[in-house]
């Protein structure tokens, strides 16, 4: 799993706390879109935060997906960002923030430094609002390398708003011949605010402080109509249609944007398999599609990544229309359905909706 999903993880856990039970199945939502990559369905934290039983003990069954995945996400080479040179002559150092950071989107950053630096520090003192700063990444991009790498930080405390993240520097700057350290951030959380105080310390007795720099955090829209609570659906019978709509209203365009559906049920010892459900999706010019619901393997529960149907980005202003519907199997246990759908880009899911349902016998 990859650290993404790791703080995704911790900010579900944290929303549990507050929201009770129900957020049981957002936890399986949030990671239905980083497993839509893999193929498999995300496994279902219990109310500890760790996983179901069924997934721990499967042993060396999940070893060799984890090491697959482990590959994948295996760092490589990335061409150099631009040159990002901020401030005036009169400051010894400065940083520079875009005005909106869109939630799951890396948003450029840079620091300039314009005195001389030994064996020194930069620090940036972060502040959010709307969401946690444990969910926030910092990365800055190592010439030598070629590779982004983590800031080190410190969140918390008993403060969920502050954070400091740090790294090392050494140069020979001055006001004539200014260096620059390229960097990005990334909330992986919720939208709100974010505020950033960047200082060097410069390894000869002195710390120089920046200006406070501000964004916005912010994400696209997304609705979901056709599904209201009490829905039952009958063994055998009709499908129920509805339709989930991600409209991009922010400045950034969106790559890959991807949505998912989960569910999971279990009724005297007989567990909702994904023969059990017809899951289908409209696509222009192709009509109705079915869409695989693969099985949680370890875990009881079943995830499908839905069918794209937008351009890719998604550009601003521009609208992603994923229209279902959902019918039950004759063979299918008459239990209560708790499911969902979640949408986000990459790994970073920014929307989720629990659809729970009831299987009735008729």
């Amino acid at each position: 799993m990859t650290r993404t999903v790791q703080q995704v993880q911790r900010s579900v856990r944290a929303r549990r706390a507050a929201a009770g039970s129900a957020a049981a199945v957002a936890a399986g939502l949030a990671l239905v879109v980083g497993a839509a990559g893999t193929g498999q369905a995300a496994a279902l934290p219990t109310e500890s935060g760790a996983q179901s039983p069924s997934a721990a003990s499967c042993g060396a069954a999940t070893a060799a997906p984890k090491a697959t995945a482990a590959a994948r996400t295996a760092p490589v080479p990335e061409a150099a960002p631009a040159p990002g040179i901020t401030g005036n002559a009169a400051q010894k150092i400065s940083y520079g923030l875009g005005t909106e950071a869109p939630v799951g989107l890396w948003t450029s950053s840079s620091v300039t430094l314009r005195t001389p630096v030994s064996q020194g520090t930069v620090s940036l003192d972060v502040t959010t609002r709307g969401f946690s700063a444990a969910s926030l990444e910092i990365q800055r991009y190592v010439p030598t390398t070629h590779r982004w790498v983590d800031l080190d930080s410190s969140v918390g405390g008993g403060l969920p708003d502050k954070g400091t993240f740090t790294f090392p520097v050494s140069v020979a700057a001055s006001s004539g011949h200014p260096a620059s350290v390229a960097l990005r951030v990334k909330d992986l959380d919720r939208p709100g605010r974010l505020s950033v105080a960047a200082s060097v310390k410069d390894g000869h007795g002195h710390t120089y402080r920046a200006p406070v720099r501000n964004a916005v955090v912010d994400q696209p829209t997304t609705t979901l109509s056709g599904w209201s609570g009490g829905t039952a659906l009958v063994r055998g019978g009709a499908a129920k249609e509805f339709t989930l709509k991600v409209k991009n209203t922010t400045r950034r365009a969106y790559p890959a944007l991807n949505a998912g559906y989960f569910a999971y049920g279990q009724s005297n010892g007989h567990t909702l398999a994904p023969k059990d459900l017809k899951l289908q999706q409209y696509v222009p010019g192709r009509g109705w599609q079915r869409v695989s619901l693969l099985p949680g393997g370890c875990d009881p529960g079943m995830s499908a990544a839905l069918i794209p149907t937008a351009k890719s980005p998604l550009a601003p202003g521009a609208t992603a229309v994923y229209r279902m519907r959902l019918a039950v199997a004759g063979s299918a246990p008459a239990t209560k359905v708790e499911a969902g759908v979640s949408a986000g880009t990459g790994d970073t899911s920014f929307f989720y909706r629990t659809l729970p349902f009831v299987i009735r016998a008729r």
